[in-house]
């Protein structure tokens, strides 16, 4: 008698799940995300199934809260016993990491997802270019760390220059005490002298500095622009949900 009362209480929370569940794709079929999400929650709550969090991984996805989104996809593809549907579920998890920027743990994602279906031509797409993004971000972090280490060699340099000018002034005052009063044209040549005793040198090197800062913004602009013009296309590749995918999901 008891198995039957539970075995009738299964039935109808999967039968109200799944209830929720069809409101839910036709709410996001209509662009409703907000509704759909609503709905995808209350099929979780009458029965969590990975197909549910899967799809209110897709609503939430769609309303741009992307930590949120990737808790659902993984959730979803840990569940999952279909392989195909870990597939989806990895894909979506890569897009919810590239568009947080994430860029490592996207083409992680998107490996796992071509491991299950390797010919799926749009994981592999996001996959190249997660791959390109996290090449770019690694090297804008490398030119800010080698802008940090000229600037720091720059101040270094210059305190040093200060030290030696420092330096000479003090023993052009002992000369002067030693020797006794010089004549007003005696002590400018001397002054002349010790600004020319400065290297050269030193000044090319901040020329060449600046030059080298100029060059760096500029290789920064590149980078900008392209990861603009990557991203674009990126926004494009939308979650795929199970009511669009034309899938069993």
């Amino acid at each position: 008698m008891l198995a039957s009362l539970l075995l009738a209480a299964f039935c109808l929370n999967a039968q109200a799940s799944h209830h929720y569940l069809r409101k839910g794709n036709e709410a996001y079929e209509e662009d409703d995300y907000k509704s759909a999400e609503e709905y995808y929650r209350k099929s979780i709550e009458e029965r969590n199934t990975p197909k549910g969090n899967y799809n209110l991984g897709n609503a939430i996805y769609q309303q741009g809260r992307y930590p949120e989104a990737i808790r659902r996809f993984e959730q979803a593809a840990q569940t999952s016993k279909d392989e195909e549907a870990k597939a989806s579920a990895f894909h979506n998890l890569g897009n919810a990491y590239l568009q947080g920027q994430d860029f490592q743990k996207a083409v992680d994602a998107y490996k796992n997802s071509l491991r299950l279906r390797p010919a799926d031509q749009s994981t592999k797409y996001n996959l190249a270019m997660a791959q390109r993004l996290m090449e770019l971000q690694q090297q804008q972090q490398q030119q800010q760390d080698q802008q940090k280490n000229d600037q720091k060699d720059q101040q270094q340099e210059q305190q040093q220059q200060s030290g030696q000018s420092q330096g000479q002034e003090e023993n052009q005052q002992q000369q002067q005490q030693s020797q006794g009063q010089q004549p007003q044209q005696q002590q400018e040549e001397q002054q002349q002298k010790a600004s020319q005793e400065q290297p050269e040198g030193s000044q090319q090197e901040q020329d060449g500095q600046a030059i080298s800062k100029e060059e760096a913004q500029r290789l920064l602009d590149i980078i900008e622009e392209e990861e603009l013009r990557v991203m674009e296309k990126m926004k494009k590749q939308q979650a795929k949900p199970a009511a669009r995918s034309g899938k069993d999901w």
